[in-house]
């Protein structure tokens, strides 16, 4: 059994979101652009949506899977500045334009380039893209540097999750597939569409990116 199989039964056993890790970053950094209106992608519950509310922010959440989208739905029907759409990116209002757009592990189940390209394209003007996204370990030196995370990733599962879980919590049951482009293939992506986007490998197989479109 390879380490990342063991690790995936740990974390089944003792389940905590590495996408929820990055939440109050994703929610700060749109903050600090100072959006108001929020397109959220792959919106999954709406974890990221009520930390963008708890900013200020009107938020749009976009989610393909129906279950995923009738659960966010419910938890914000009382809130009338979040409105939670069953719909893909592509079926997006395409005329309307957003002051920020985020996607947690979504551009990875996208086709990138013309992805990338069709997200600048929905920023009002001064508006800011972010990104927490997935890659594929591509050879020695992403899993030298992945290293880490496997090492913090049974802490901090014993640490958000102590107990043995009988079942995933609802917020980690929505479809996923594995990432098939490298790092590399998403900085070359970025330079072709969006010119000046700063990315980072992060902790816990992601990376982010964040681009601020032309004022």
């Amino acid at each position: 059994m390879t380490l990342l199989s063991q690790l995936h039964r740990f974390h089944q056993r003792h389940p905590w979101s590495h996408n929820d890790h990055y939440g109050p970053w994703t929610a700060d950094c749109v903050a600090a652009s100072g959006a108001r209106s929020v397109l959220d992608v792959g919106c999954g519950t709406g974890n990221l949506a009520a930390l963008l509310r708890n900013r200020g922010a009107t938020v749009t959440g976009l989610e393909r899977d129906a279950a995923t989208a009738r659960a966010a739905a419910e938890r914000f029907v009382d809130d009338p500045a979040v409105t939670i759409v069953q719909a893909n990116f592509a079926d997006r209002e395409r005329q309307r334009r957003w002051d920020a757009i985020t996607l947690v592990a979504v551009l990875h189940h996208l086709p990138l380039v013309p992805t990338l390209r069709e997200l600048r394209g929905c920023l009002t003007p001064g508006g800011r893209l972010v990104v927490v996204g997935c890659y594929r370990e591509d050879g020695p030196a992403d899993r030298v540097a992945n290293l880490p995370a496997a090492l913090a990733n049974p802490i901090m599962a014993l640490v958000k999750h102590p107990g043995r879980a009988a079942e995933l919590p609802p917020h980690m049951t929505a479809p996923t597939t594995d990432p098939q482009e490298t790092l590399g293939d998403i900085r070359s992506a970025a330079t072709q569409e969006l010119p000046g986007a700063r990315i980072r490998r992060r902790l816990f197989w992601r990376y982010t990116l964040v681009y601020d479109a032309p004022a």
